[in-house]
């Protein structure tokens, strides 16, 4: 079973004097100051967390867009399961003009929760979750990427655990070959011999060969420069619709990661069952209609949701 008793923090231990630290790309830019490699980027995003939030010695699972929503779906249903609250985001004009309303309340487009559940082993203190539904601009990743690992480095984070999903089926930006004949595919990808250590614990086959994109893309390159424990968990989708199936998938390995969270997969597949229901009813009237003119047999008759 994995375990994070030995773990070695998520930041990078370096032993090199002041001056030589104070030049590393890990301990700068800072969230609110940006070195010479920084400034050519930008100013860097901001990451706006509550005073009282519990991020200290956490281990972070970051969800952002992917095929079939599958990120999304593992994200929210973590928050909803830990009991996770909102605690912060992330700052940029950049990030599209959009704001999430949840109870009828605005909160950025790129969101963070924490919250302390019990984690049965040594050094994680909390986990955090980080979501974002809205796609990050392609020239924006890097310097997020920056502001997101300054801030883990500040916070201590443990770990890393990046979701992500690919299809076969629906253009993704991955190029992902795996060798089995499945299409319920987990691959892994680690950025140390740890997290390699803990993706074949965990029971997950290694990528061999591929390309990872976007924020997944940028985020594992950056860790493994920097020597930080992070890994990437790719779930194979149907694509084009939400795929609950792929999501718990997902769950299943983060149980063995975590075994004390008890997170429990099955509110997940009656989701999948009830999407695929509602799909099936729409492919039986689309077909029906078709054939028959009749008004009755219309629109009406396609619910869904």
């Amino acid at each position: 079973m994995p375990s994070f008793t030995s773990l070695p923090f998520f930041h990078r231990h370096d032993t090199a004097p002041p001056e030589r630290l104070r030049a590393t790309a890990l301990l700068s830019p800072s969230i609110n100051t940006t070195d010479e490699r920084a400034w050519f980027m930008g100013e860097l995003p901001r990451v706006k967390v509550s005073d009282g939030a519990v991020t200290e010695g956490a281990l972070v699972i970051s969800c952002f867009p992917g095929v079939s929503h599958v990120s999304s779906i593992v994200a929210h249903y973590l928050i909803e399961r830990l009991e996770l609250q909102f605690v912060g985001g992330v700052a940029d004009s950049r990030l599209p003009p959009v704001a999430l309303i949840h109870e009828g309340k605005p909160m950025p487009p790129v969101r963070m929760y924490a919250g302390k559940p019990v984690c049965n082993m040594e050094q994680c203190d909390s986990v955090v979750v980080l979501v974002s539904e809205a796609p990050v601009p392609p020239k924006l990743m890097l310097p997020l990427s920056e502001a997101l690992l300054s801030y883990s480095h500040e916070k201590k984070f443990q770990a890393g655990v990046l979701i992500d999903s690919f299809s076969h089926q629906q253009e993704s930006g991955h190029e992902v070959m795996d060798s089995d004949d499945s299409d319920e595919t987990l691959l892994g990808i680690g950025a140390t011999d740890w997290a390699l250590e803990q993706l074949t614990e965990m029971g997950i086959p290694l990528l061999d060969s591929g390309m990872i994109a976007g924020m997944s893309g940028v985020l594992l390159g950056e860790g493994r420069r920097r020597k930080l424990n992070m890994m990437c968990i790719m779930a194979e989708a149907i694509g084009g619709i939400p795929d609950a199936r792929a999501a718990a998938r997902v769950i299943e390995k983060l149980n063995k990661l975590l075994p004390a969270m008890q997170l429990d997969t099955e509110p997940l597949l009656e989701e999948a069952e009830r999407i695929e229901a509602q799909i099936k009813v729409m492919m039986e009237n689309q077909l029906g209609s078709s054939g028959d003119d009749d008004p009755d047999d219309g629109p009406n008759a396609m619910l869904y949701g």
